[in-house]
C-alpha cells in the first residue's frame, strides 16, 4: 500500500478532526445549554418555532423525527452537529459571531457563538471539497481555528 501525501494526510487529520473530535465537543456544549434531563421540556416549549424552521426546511425530516420521536424521548447522542448548531443558535441566547453564523469568523472572535460557526463553516468545506488533499496553508490555518 504506497503511503499518503502530506496534502493527503492533511485532508485525513482535518476530516478526523472535523468528524470526530468536533462533536464531542458542539455535545458538550450542546448539553450544556440544553441539558439531557430537561432537553424533552426544552423541545416541547421550543414546538411553534421547531415546526417554522422545519416549514423553512432548515430542519428535515429526519432530524425532525429525532427531535419529536413517535416512542420514547428525544436525545442529544442522537442528534449530528448540524441538528444541535441549528437547535443552539435558534433556542438559545447564545451571541452570534459579528459576520452572522453563516460566515467563517475572524480568527481573533473566541466567543461560542463563533466557536460554532467556525466548526459549521469548516465542515461545509470540507464536505464540498473537490479532492482529497488539503494544501499546507489551508491545514494549518484551518487546524489552528478548529482546535483552539
Amino acid at each position: 500500500m504506497a503511503s499518503l501525501s502530506e496534502e493527503e494526510e492533511n485532508y485525513v487529520r482535518l476530516a478526523l478532526l472535523l468528524k470526530g473530535v468536533t462533536p464531542r465537543a458542539v455535545r458538550t456544549y450542546f448539553d450544556r445549554e440544553c441539558p439531557p434531563s430537561s432537553l424533552p421540556s426544552t423541545l416541547s416549549r421550543s414546538y411553534n418555532k421547531l415546526t417554522d424552521l422545519k416549514v423553512k426546511r432548515i430542519i428535515n425530516q429526519a432530524q425532525w423525527n429525532l427531535l419529536i420521536p413517535r416512542n420514547g424521548v428525544p436525545d442529544s447522542k442522537t442528534f449530528d452537529v448540524t441538528l444541535m448548531i441549528c437547535l443552539i443558535r435558534n433556542l438559545t441566547s447564545i451571541n452570534p459571531p459579528i459576520n452572522g453564523f453563516d460566515s467563517l469568523p475572524q480568527p481573533g472572535e473566541i466567543t461560542p457563538g463563533s466557536d460554532l460557526a467556525r466548526i459549521k463553516c469548516y465542515r461545509n468545506k470540507l464536505a464540498h471539497h473537490d479532492s482529497n488533499t488539503i494544501d499546507n496553508t489551508y491545514f494549518n490555518t484551518a487546524w489552528r481555528e478548529i482546535s483552539e
